[in-house]
Formats: structure tokens, sequence, C-alpha cells
């Protein structure tokens, strides 16, 4: 189910971006032949970015595509690795969580408060923090459901395949 949501909002993401190019071109090619625009622009790209950046963060998590710096960490033994990646996991948790918090807070004062950018069209601002409250939440769901399954992987002997790409199909993880 949580595979499921993180592909849906993967496509929110991509639909954003492509939402993002169309309404910036739109825009820069209406200014060059008419000299006019789209309203509030500058508002739909801010909310648009939101969810271009923040609504993919639970599949990236996923497909654990996240920066890994390895110089140190390659070097070690194979079980101080695995328990780094599960150190990661719990950093991530405790990073995102205050996140989780603000973004709660701002979703929940702006949808009392109707908040709405100031412009032609008057956008609501709720959407923009739901999103980020969404993104976020289910990044941090991603994060514990992986983090307690590593644990798990390593307690039973097994390896937590960070790059699955590094091991050859032959070798036993």
């Amino acid at each position: 189910m949580l595979s499921r949501i993180e592909s849906f909002l993967l496509n929110l993401a991509a639909a954003a971006v492509i939402g993002l190019g169309l309404l910036i071109t739109t825009s820069v090619v209406l200014r060059a032949t008419l000299n006019s625009g789209i309203p509030d622009t500058i508002n739909m790209v801010r909310e648009l970015m939101v969810a271009a950046i923040v609504l993919p963060l639970a599949a990236t998590a996923a497909a654990r595509g996240n920066i890994v710096v390895e110089v140190l960490s390659e070097r070690l033994p194979p079980r101080t690795q695995d328990w780094l990646v599960v150190l990661g996991s719990l950093v991530g948790l405790l990073a995102l969580a205050p996140l989780i918090w603000a973004g709660w807070n701002e979703a929940v004062h702006t949808l009392k408060s109707g908040s709405y950018f100031f412009g032609q069209l008057s956008l609501p601002k709720w959407p923009g923090r739901v999103i980020f409250l969404f993104g976020v939440s289910f990044c941090w769901l991603r994060l514990a459901i992986q983090m307690m399954g590593d644990i798990r992987t390593i307690r039973s002997g097994g390896r937590v395949l960070v790059d699955p790409s590094k091991h050859s199909p032959h070798e036993e993880v």
C-alpha cells in the first residue's frame, strides 16, 4: 500500500515539474510577445516547487536514492556498514520530526485562518502547506519502516543492501 502512495506522490511531483515548465514557458512567451503574463505566476511557481521537491522524498528513500558518502564507510566491516545505514535512517527520522511538527502547525494555522496570497487571483496558501506536510510525513513513515526492516535483517544475520547494483547476482548476501 505504501509503495502505491509513493508512486502516486512521485507522479504528482512529475506533473508539478511539467506544470512548472508549461507555466514558466507560457509566461515568458506571453511577456516577450504580448507584453503580458499569467497573473500570480510567482506564487504558482513557488507552490509547484514545493510539490516537485517534497512529494518524491518517500520514493527516494524507498529506492535508497539518498546521497551516500562511502569514502570511509566502505573500508569498515560489513556489519558496521549495516549499522551505519540504520544510524543514517535514525538521523533522518530525527531531522524530519521537527519539519513535520512545523508543517502540521503551519498547515493547521493556514487552514483555520483561510490565508491567501495577495495578487490578482487571491490563491489560497493551504495547498502548498498540506503538500509539504504529506510529502515529509510519508518520507518519515518510509524511513521508519525501512529502519525497522534493516534492524530485523541485521539481527537475522543478513546484510542491508544499500546499492544492489554493487553486488554480483551470484554473490551471496
